[in-house]
């Protein structure tokens, strides 16, 4: 048996979750678009209506009138709204978890999805996809079972850095004045970059993340720091990275062992299944891990064509919303 349908319960629960997450995802997309504030100004005898960013870049919306009267209630009123809705909902989710918890309707390592949330809130979760044995807590989430647990069993996540959008990246990780171990360290403070695997941080208890890319090409520097704090990892080149950035990519909610949630995403079932299947034959790679290899993959295969998969995680807000360029052909 390669898996085990979740229960009535645990199903009911993993659908109101998503409810409620997705809901809360769209009140913050909506709570975005009023970040910052807005506020009088006097100069040479004149009133200015003022825009500031969360970042203090400041903008004149023009001298005060009726119309920028109009602007500025009409600011205040949806800022209102907009932060009232994320607060409800985010109340909302703490129920939820509770009885995600309650049901038992997760099992993704909490550390895992407190990785995913903090990318997301630090603005940076656009430039990664979830890649290796840890994508298939999406799978099994989108298919609504339990995989045996021989196929998951593992102490490290692979995260593949995409490097066509790397000055959006850096720039974005710089006005915060952080570095990428920074990030790590937001979720656990014991994370540090392992002296002899540069692209690996490891917390206290032995949980590593890996930061993987591309084979350089198209202008892409190597080797690749992920910051310029001279302590951060560095993101080492994997033949298949080219593959699955290019991959049909699939978003999925996983809900960790406390009931708590994040939005992984990964590449497609499809391409997960033909990577795990390269892998397995080729011969440089460890046997042990080959068998593990062959058993992921047909445990994905079985999850499409027995469970429908594919029908799921490939239209979502995310992916319409970091569909965008490389920074070349932005630039």
């Amino acid at each position: 048996m390669d898996y085990l349908p979740l229960n009535e319960d645990q199903l009911r629960n993993l659908i109101n979750a998503e409810t409620t997450f997705t809901a809360l995802e769209e009140a913050k997309r909506r709570q975005a678009t009023v970040r910052g504030s807005m506020f009088w100004r006097s100069d040479a005898g004149k009133e200015y209506l003022v825009r500031a960013t969360p970042l203090s870049k400041q903008t004149r919306l023009g001298v005060r009138s009726s119309e920028t009267e109009a602007i500025f209630h009409r600011f205040v009123e949806r800022k209102a709204g907009y932060d009232a809705e994320v607060k409800s909902l985010a109340e909302a989710l703490l129920t939820v978890k509770r009885y995600n918890f309650a049901a038992r309707v997760g099992r993704s390592p909490k550390i895992l999805v407190d990785i995913l949330n903090c990318l997301e809130k630090t603005g940076v979760s656009g430039h990664f996809l979830t890649v290796g044995t840890h994508a298939m807590y999406a799978y099994e989430t989108a298919a609504g079972v339990r995989v045996v647990d021989g196929a998951l069993a593992t102490q490290d996540v692979d995260i593949l850095f995409d490097t066509r959008k790397r000055l959006t990246f850096f720039s974005g990780l710089k006005a915060q004045n952080l570095s990428f171990i920074d990030v790590l360290r937001k979720v656990d403070k014991t994370f540090r970059v392992r002296e002899d695997q540069l692209q690996t941080a490891v917390n206290a208890r032995g949980f590593e993340v890996d930061v993987i890319r591309r084979i350089a090409k198209d202008g892409d520097p190597h080797p690749l720091r992920m910051s310029e704090n001279e302590d951060d990892l560095w993101a080492v080149q994997v033949s298949s990275g080219e593959r699955m950035l290019h991959a049909a990519r699939y978003s999925q909610i996983i809900v960790a062992t406390d009931g708590s949630m994040a939005r992984m995403n990964t590449i497609s079932p499809e391409m997960f299944a033909k990577t795990k299947e390269s892998l397995a034959v080729n011969p440089s790679r460890d046997a042990r891990k080959s068998d593990k290899d062959r058993m992921q993959a047909r445990i994905v295969r079985k999850l499409m064509d027995e469970r429908g998969i594919l029908l799921r995680g490939n239209s979502t807000p995310w992916l319409e919303e970091h569909a965008h360029p490389s920074d070349a052909d932005s630039a």
